[in-house]
């Protein structure tokens, strides 16, 4: 018997019309721009699974990654649906976090004033921080695209933790450079 409820069945071919639904369940084109900018902070939390392998930064590394998930929910749901109350917020607290993370790293790491060529200057780790900083810049232009494209202004947060994680990533790569 073949049932989604149990994952016995994966494919639903529904979308196989170019649509799909948000978190909301209203139909969409996959070509929307919710679907490009929650595919490029999927590809963020992927690499930083990645990352977590080879990283000395594994409790912050999953913090993000919640935070990414958080993000991808509240990007998916409608403001006006009942649920969107219900989804955890990304608020100044997680920004506040963010920056703290930031300032222990430079407080106890003195970074270079000089551009480091990403990968091939670092360590394993800080070549795949240097990845995760890099798509972390293009899911911030995704995430201000879509909200100038649909005139939400309920992720101001989410757009000041966007452009802080690059920030992060950058002095985690450098960090870890430093000890290698």
């Amino acid at each position: 018997m073949k049932t989604i409820d149990n994952y016995k069945m994966i494919t639903t071919k529904k979308g196989d019309t170019g649509t799909t639904k948000n978190y909301s369940n209203v139909r969409m084109d996959k070509t929307d721009i919710l679907f490009d900018t929650l595919g490029h902070i999927d590809e963020l939390s992927s690499m930083l699974g990645l990352v977590f392998h080879y990283s000395e930064y594994k409790d912050k590394i999953q913090t993000i990654q919640l935070d990414l998930q958080h993000i991808n929910s509240l990007l998916a749901t409608n403001p006006s649906d009942s649920h969107y109350e219900n989804l955890i917020a990304i608020t100044s607290d997680d920004i506040d976090r963010i920056e703290a993370w930031e300032q222990h790293l430079l407080d106890t790491c003195e970074i270079e004033r000089r551009f480091v060529l990403p990968g091939s200057e670092s360590s394993k780790e800080g070549a795949y921080l240097d990845v995760a900083r890099s798509i972390s810049r293009r899911v911030e232009r995704a995430l201000l695209q879509f909200v100038k494209a649909t005139k939400r202004q309920d992720l101001s947060d989410v757009l000041a933790y966007a452009n802080r994680l690059s920030d992060l990533l950058f002095i985690m790569a450098r960090s870890v450079d430093k000890k290698k």
